[in-house]
């Protein structure tokens, strides 16, 4: 009886933990990657802002490229344009992004839901002239509202980030041929 006692202690225990711990971590996350292009901002700018460009250079294009279904609608490009995708596979899941708001040349922001998920996320493209080309900035904002979310969050950096660097070293291989 006395380990059973012991045992509920150490249970609980590590329950407050957990709660706590979750409580201290940010629930809002962000992770943003660069790469100077040799190119024109309207040329870069044409390959973020059409959503039928994305699997050219998107990072998760090639993870399951006869399984995952894609659908198209709303305009070709710009605001209201809109990539859902559907997969079995666990690396790329389904969801949507719809591009809600577009600055020619400048920069392209996509609200991103994802399924089993209820906040939004947010990747913003930003294109800044440089002596190079274009410096493009790929940034991806997520608020986690739940205690698992805030958790998840600390790795957000090092899984976002790495799809991100090899999506802009795609974007740019594009880009500049």
């Amino acid at each position: 009886m006395k380990f059973i006692k012991i045992l509920l202690g150490i249970l609980v225990a590590l329950a407050v933990l957990f709660v706590i711990g979750g409580m201290l971590l940010p629930s809002e996350q962000h992770v943003e990657r660069s790469v100077v292009v040799n190119a024109e901002p309207s040329e870069v700018f044409l390959l973020v802002n059409d959503f039928r460009e994305f699997n050219k250079w998107s990072p998760w294009a090639d993870i399951d490229p006869d399984g995952t279904r894609y659908e198209f609608s709303g305009p070709a490009a710009g605001v209201g344009s809109k990539l859902s995708w559907s997969s079995e596979h666990p690396d790329v899941g389904s969801g949507a992004q719809e591009i809600v708001d577009s600055q020619p040349n400048r920069m392209v922001k996509a609200r991103l839901t994802f399924e089993g998920f209820d906040s939004p996320s947010y990747a913003t493209y930003t294109l800044e002239p440089t002596d190079g080309g274009t410096r493009v900035s790929w940034a991806f904002d997520s608020n986690l509202d739940s205690m698992l979310g805030r958790y998840l969050g600390v790795m957000m950096e090092k899984w976002v980030g790495a799809d991100y660097e090899r999506g802009l070293a795609r974007l740019k291989e594009l880009a500049e041929a």
